[in-house]
């Protein structure tokens, strides 16, 4: 059938244009933290919002779109504007993320988590919260439950997972009910025109008429005979629907270094795992005394290096592990959310058994990667930057031991530090092997961190005592107290 593209584009893009997005004042607790292009998509958003319309906010990575849409959020709930709770749904490994963000930015809103078991997440749901968060599969799953729903903005994180409009997933989100729909993507649209019918099928639903006239008309003609006119159609009646900036473009607003935490939530198995060994480790540091020369310290040592390994992945501290580990899914999506956005990557981890983990988990999923670790030999060090610089592959694995000196890896703009160092210099060091001279790009560091763990505390360590910090690297001097270790594991 036909669509608005037929009718006068312009007279309706007028329209649109017309509301001024520059009279949204976003909420006081939010006006000093939002930089001036973050305030500018606040009031973007707000304007869709209220002429019925929907968007999608494809900033580039770093830029925080989720704090633009939590503003949002935030500013209607305080004007009374929401009626009824709003839903998020995104990949599953940062479901958790998002509850942090709200935390940090609006901790005023009550945040609802809805995962676990089919009853808990009916609890959950209809515990009258201001906004749920769940992830593509959970929802999946409870597309029945949510038919009764009224909700009142539905956000899409990481929009492309629905790109494809047949698969489960995009049909569940296009069920909801909901008066405001927003998605947001860190994966240019301009080289996916043909991905857009389904978000925008779930945005605004007749826009575009049918999938099948959206493909005679655009798909076709744009990917087969590279239709340069057609493209620029369909590019121009998009455009009051997409905003992207990118960190060149507001670049003076940007340090060239965005740091971002990422949080992995454990689920049930890798958790007892770890609570266990922590019991454990309490026990033997209560049995202690700090009079007592050092060789328990250095068990409590060990003790504390196979916490952080279970962090990672419980295999590697319990060889017949074979369940799943939060983290290799958390840095799974962040892989998968660069090379989405063309860009490429350093991952770096203090256990070289950790990065094989995440190379035979690289290979399963068709991703190139490079690895460098302590035993890799000068000469073919070399010949590995040079190769990975040159565009050799999509992933730099590189142990800590091997990475913090001497590397120029000005191919990657984005770094994920896959644990964290006792020793905060060290980590810094190994980040600025991307972000140096040379660079063109500014580069965003993710650090992948499991909530409600010894990692956290680390980080916490970093910014409190980085003294004591990089004692507990050089450990073997028993400088530290056991009250410090005990610390740790409070």
């Amino acid at each position: 059938g036909s669509s608005w593209l037929d009718t006068s584009v312009d007279d309706y893009l007028r329209n649109v244009n017309s509301v001024d997005s520059s009279s949204y004042v976003p909420p006081a607790e939010l006006a000093d933290v939002l930089r001036p292009y973050q305030r500018a998509g606040f009031g973007w958003m707000s304007a869709l919002v209220d002429q019925g319309l929907g968007g999608i906010l494809a900033d580039e990575m770093g830029l925080g779109k989720s704090l633009q849409l939590i503003t949002l959020l935030l500013a209607r709930r305080l004007e009374a504007r929401a009626t009824g709770p709003s839903l998020i749904v995104c990949p599953a490994s940062l479901v958790y993320n998002w509850a942090q963000e709200f935390e940090k930015f609006a901790p005023s809103l009550s945040v609802a988590v809805v995962a676990g078991s089919t009853d808990e997440r009916t609890w959950l749901r209809e515990g009258g919260h201001d906004v749920l968060i769940t992830s593509y599969d959970l929802l999946r799953r409870d597309v029945e439950a949510y038919a009764g729903m009224r909700l009142w903005l539905v956000a899409l994180d990481e929009a492309q997972y629905i790109k494809n409009h047949g698969t489960l997933a995009a049909q569940a989100v296009k069920a909801l009910d909901c008066a405001h729909r927003i998605a947001l993507t860190g994966t240019p649209v301009e080289n996916r025109l043909s991905e857009l019918w389904s978000i925008f099928d779930f945005l605004m639903p007749g826009l575009f008429g049918s999938y099948e006239s959206f493909r005679e008309r655009f798909e076709r003609p744009i990917a087969e005979g590279g239709d340069q006119g057609r493209a620029e159609r369909l590019a121009r009646a998009v455009s009051p629907f997409v905003l992207r900036r990118t960190k060149r473009e507001v670049l003076d607003d940007l340090p060239d270094k965005l740091e971002q935490v990422v949080y992995a939530r454990m689920e049930s198995e890798q958790r007892a795992l770890y609570d266990a060994q922590v019991s454990e480790l309490r026990t033997q540091l209560s049995a202690q005394d700090d009079s007592q020369p050092g060789g328990g310290r250095m068990q409590i040592l060990a003790a504390l290096m196979r916490l952080r390994q279970t962090c990672c992945d419980p295999s590697l501290v319990f060889e017949d592990y074979e369940g799943p580990s939060c983290k290799v899914d958390t840095i799974l999506t962040l892989v998968e959310r660069v090379r989405d956005a063309g860009e490429r990557l350093l991952l770096f981890s203090q256990f070289t058994s950790f990065l094989q983990i995440i190379a035979d988990k690289l290979e399963e999923h068709g991703v190139s990667y490079l690895t460098l670790n302590g035993s890799t030999p000068k000469r073919r060090r070399m010949e590995l930057v040079e190769e990975f610089n040159r565009g050799g592959a999509d992933v730099f694995l590189i142990s800590l031991k091997a990475g913090g000196t001497g590397l120029n890896l000005t191919g990657a703009s984005v770094v994920i530090h896959a644990d964290p160092w006792w020793n905060s210099a060290a980590q810094d060091q190994a980040t600025d092997r991307a972000h140096r001279i040379g660079q063109t790009h500014d580069v965003t560091v993710y650090k992948v961190i499991c909530a409600d763990t010894l990692e956290e505390r680390i980080q916490d360590l970093q910014r409190r005592k980085a003294r004591l910090a990089s004692q507990v690297v050089g450990a073997q001097t028993g400088v530290v107290s056991l009250a410090d270790l005990a610390d740790l594991l409070a």
